[in-house]
Formats: C-alpha cells, sequence, structure tokens
C-alpha cells in the first residue's frame, strides 16, 4: 500500500519514537493526524510537523472511547504508539495497564467500527523478558518481568484476536531500545542513554544497577521510523509480528564508555545491587525484517552516538537544569 495520500492516525505521535514517524509519513506523502494527550510527549517534538499543511495535532486520552471513535473516521492506518512507560509502572501499575492495555483495546475498537484499513500495533521488546536464546526471534518465548512488559504482551494479544475474529488488517512490531534525537530525558521517562549523557557531561558519577553487563539492542530513532513506515506499506504482513532492531548486541557499561569518550571526559561510575525487574539481554534477529520488507537498520552504535551527541549540543536543552534534576541512584 502506497501511503502517499493515505490518511493516517498516530497515537503517542508527541513522544520521542511517534514525533520521528509522523515527519516520515509526512515526507513520504501522507496526511497524519497525530493524537496525545502529552503527558510524556511534549509538542516541541512536533514543532516542525505542526506547520506542515498534512499534519493536524489533537489533545486527547486513548482510552475516551467515544473520542476515538471520532477521531478515527475516514482513517486509512493507524499507528499505536500512545503509552505510559516502564519506569512508571514500577510505581503506578494501573495507569500503566489503562493505557497499554485499555487504551489499544479502545483503539482497536474504534478501527473496527470505522473501517480503518489497517492497524499497526506498536509494542515492545519487553514482552519477551530476558534472552533465553540469542539473537531474540519473533517466536522467542514471551515472559515479560514488569508490569510495561506484561501490558504490552496484553496489547499484542487483543491485536491478534480483533485479526483473527473481526477480519481487520493488523501487523504487531517489536522495537528494540530506541535511542536519538528527541529521546525523553527528564523525569521518570528519561531513559539510559540521555541520562548517562547529562551526568557524564557534568562530571557526575553515573549510577549502574549490578556490573553494567546487561545488554540492550540499541537502535537508532530515524532506523526504526523507517521500518515502521516499512510495515505500514506492507501488505504481506497481515497479523504477523515483526522485530525493528539494529541487531547487535551492547552492553550498558559499554555505551557509557563509548559517550565517556565521544565527550572527552572520563568515566566514574557507582554500582549498585541488581534493580528489581531489569532485563539482562536483549539481542534481536532481524532476519524476518531483511526477508519480509527488506529492511536493515544501517546505523551502528558508535555512527549513531555520535549523531545523538551532536544533537544534544545544538539542541538548545538546558542540560544544567536536566542534571539537577537527576536523582543520583536512578538512570
Amino acid at each position: 500500500m502506497d501511503l502517499a495520500g493515505k490518511h493516517i492516525v498516530v497515537t503517542g505521535g508527541a513522544g520521542f519514537i511517534g514525533s520521528h514517524l509522523v515527519d516520515g509519513l509526512l515526507a513520504a506523502g501522507a496526511s497524519v493526524r497525530v493524537i496525545d494527550d502529552f503527558s510524556t510527549g511534549t509538542r516541541e517534538n512536533l514543532r516542525e510537523a505542526a506547520a506542515h499543511p498534512r499534519c493536524e495535532i489533537v489533545e486527547a486520552d486513548v482510552c475516551d472511547r467515544l473520542r476515538m471513535m471520532e477521531l478515527t473516521k475516514g482513517i486509512d492506518v493507524i499507528y499505536h504508539l500512545a503509552i505510559q512507560c516502564l519506569r512508571v509502572s514500577l510505581a503506578d501499575p494501573w495507569s500503566n495497564h489503562r493505557v497499554n492495555a485499555e487504551g489499544t483495546l479502545s483503539m482497536l475498537d474504534a478501527a473496527r467500527t470505522n473501517g480503518v484499513r489497517k492497524f499497526v500495533y506498536v509494542s515492545s521488546s519487553e514482552i519477551y523478558g530476558t534472552a533465553t536464546v540469542v539473537p531474540m526471534t519473533e517466536e522467542h518465548p514471551k515472559e515479560p518481568i514488569t508490569v510495561y512488559g506484561a501490558s504490552k504482551l496484553a496489547g499484542e494479544l487483543y491485536t491478534n484476536a480483533y485479526h483473527r475474529t473481526y477480519g481487520l488488517r493488523t501487523t504487531v512490531i517489536r522495537p528494540f531500545n530506541t535511542y536519538g534525537p528527541r529521546e525523553h530525558h527528564l523525569g521518570k521517562s528519561a531513559e539510559v542513554i540521555p541520562r548517562f549523557y547529562t551526568l557524564i557531561t557534568h562530571n557526575r558519577p553515573i549510577t549502574v544497577f549490578g556490573d553494567g553487563s546487561q545488554t540492550r539492542d540499541f537502535t537508532y530513532v530515524a532506523d526504526t521510523a523507517r521500518g515502521m513506515i516499512a510495515v505500514g506499506a506492507s501488505d504481506a504482513l497481515d497479523g504477523e509480528t515483526i522485530n525493528i532492531a539494529r541487531g547487535e548486541e551492547v552492553s550498558v557499561l559499554a555505551i557509557a564508555e563509548k559517550l565517556a569518550v565521544l565527550l572527552g571526559k572520563k568515566l566514574q561510575v557507582r554500582h549498585l545491587p541488581e534493580r528489581p525487574g531489569d532485563v539482562m539481554r536483549h539481542w534481536a534477529s532481524n532476519a524476518k525484517a531483511k526477508e519480509k520488507l527488506g529492511f536493515v537498520a544501517v546505523t551502528d552504535i558508535d555512527e549513531g552516538l555520535r549523531r545523538y551527541v551532536d544533537w544534544c549540543a545544538k539542541s538548545g536543552i538546558d542540560w544544567d537544569s536536566v542534571a539537577a534534576s537527576f536523582p543520583e541512584t536512578n538512570w
């Protein structure tokens, strides 16, 4: 399906990944309606998109079923990204369930009712839990450790059920640890790379839970967004699930070391006991994405971190204030 000229909804489109997806869809010629409650996402992320004549931004809650019914009329494709993040789930599992599971059901029912042509559910690699076999294919056991991972898996099951029961055309995407410009850097939503960047640039010790050997498949955001667009345009993935990832395993401590070298700073590390609910190993198989989509994430970790550091220096963000807000025992 050619996305040019199509009417597309992106929930959570003001967020880190969502805003890059919106930019890519507009560049592909689509008309995009962003739905976001701005609890985590920001209007600044959509600054360029907001000026585009084919972009509409709506502040709304995906759990508002009647509003979602209204906002999905005449829509060709829905990309559902709206979430409460992992860190929020640790302290507030109920709101995490509400947004991630119930919000997904709300969007699926709106899509079914309004005859949306395709529903793309953006899940998470957290549904796998810690790797038992690597690289992790889409058939890897699903053993989420956190409420966040469990709620995202619930959303997958709802998505697959709507495909099987109602014939809704659906695809589930599992992105792996996306990073890059606009990545969340404040409060509970702040991710590991922005936290490390902030602390290292301010000559403060980073906090690492355990020995830092836990690994992730860090994937640059431009690659993630490109993979998502390819999924939305594909007619060969109905009812299927696909990893979107670089396919490269990197430890948390190695990320800190690479950032310190890029920044010309001495790395200071404070080790704490292992954090409850922490996944120890992630390394994705990207074989299905290559076979079905011809998709390869082209940005390796060294190039991606260099781009991110360059962006941070030019972003205009007050990193002094960001650093002052970080508790020392939380990355």
